[in-house]
């Protein structure tokens, strides 16, 4: 009788609704929290050794329990498209970001990777002509844009590096390139196989570069800090809300999936500001509000228009 109750569809569907509760909890809290961990790992490991680590681990993961369960091995053309995405996606854009947060505040650094669908429609719409331009999204572009230029533009100076907000936007343009051409290319058809094949490939990229510019000369003395922090990074931020990420996308409209572009820049600014003790002052908060304006308007416009 206990069992036949435990199967009830009204049992079942709350279940679910707990289990969609604790999947988005994970892409907004997790991926909101990554940023303050990065700058705690940066404060005694290199930039590029300190993500190498974070994705050639949690890529061989995410692809070995792949191949665990069943999942086919990607075909040689499949390996040279998720190589091409390991170096736009993972090098390119956490390079930047790593290297950034070595001087910008983790709310900030945040905000700026918030402007990826920003990157994303303009990519589509001017050069590939995959989007349809429309006068709300120009509207949202400009904002998006125009948010950055608050954030990385301070005339009397201040806490921001111009260099590092630039570095990261450029990341971010390559992250931006790398989700555009992806819809182009032949992957495997698994999603997690995919994330972490780019992931494992990405890693062991940044890896190689780490080396090639000695931050492994001599081998970095990692804290018992930055290594809880680096483990954070690899089991919170890409394991367990990847995998929640890609359990929502399973059970979701997509564009609701996407909510997480504007949650994880003020889960980020609100934990790097109680536990890490930033500040936040008016520029960053106009910033701010004009990047996430921009990303909800876009998603609005994506969803209206029947776009992914």
């Amino acid at each position: 009788m206990t069992i036949n109750a435990r199967l009830t569809p009204d049992t079942t569907e709350r279940w679910i609704a707990v289990r969609v509760f604790l999947a988005f909890a994970a892409i907004y809290v997790l991926w909101g929290s990554t940023y303050l961990a990065i700058r705690v790992a940066l404060a005694t490991v290199p930039a590029l050794f300190a993500a190498g680590i974070r994705f050639t681990i949690a890529g061989s993961v995410l692809y070995v329990w792949s191949r665990l369960g069943g999942v086919p091995p990607p075909s040689t053309k499949e390996w040279r498209n998720l190589w091409s995405l390991g170096a736009l996606m993972f090098l390119a854009a956490y390079a930047a970001l790593f290297w950034a947060e070595e001087t910008v505040p983790s709310g900030v650094a945040s905000v700026l990777v918030a402007t990826i669908p920003v990157w994303t429609v303009l990519l589509e719409s001017s050069i590939l002509k995959v989007q349809s331009f429309t006068w709300s999204l120009g509207a949202a572009i400009a904002a998006g844009l125009t948010g950055v230029a608050v954030l990385a533009l301070r005339p009397h100076g201040g806490p921001v590096s111009l260099m590092a907000c630039l570095a990261i936007t450029g990341g971010e343009i390559a992250w931006s390139t790398g989700t555009v051409l992806s819809k182009r290319m032949k992957l495997p058809p698994s999603k997690v196989l995919s994330a972490g094949a780019q992931m494992l490939t990405g890693g062991l990229l940044l890896l190689t570069c780490s080396w090639l510019i000695g931050e492994m000369h001599p081998f970095p003395r990692i804290s018992s800090r930055a290594a809880w922090a680096i483990l954070y990074l690899i089991v919170a931020g890409s394991i367990l809300a990847f995998t929640a990420y890609v359990w929502l996308l399973g059970r979701m409209p997509a564009t609701k999936v996407a909510s997480y572009a504007y949650a994880n820049p003020v889960i980020a600014l609100a934990i790097g500001y109680w536990l890490g003790g930033e500040t936040i002052d008016f520029r960053t908060i106009i910033g701010t509000c004009l990047v996430l304006g921009s990303v909800v308007l876009i998603l609005r416009t994506k969803s209206s228009n029947g776009g992914p």
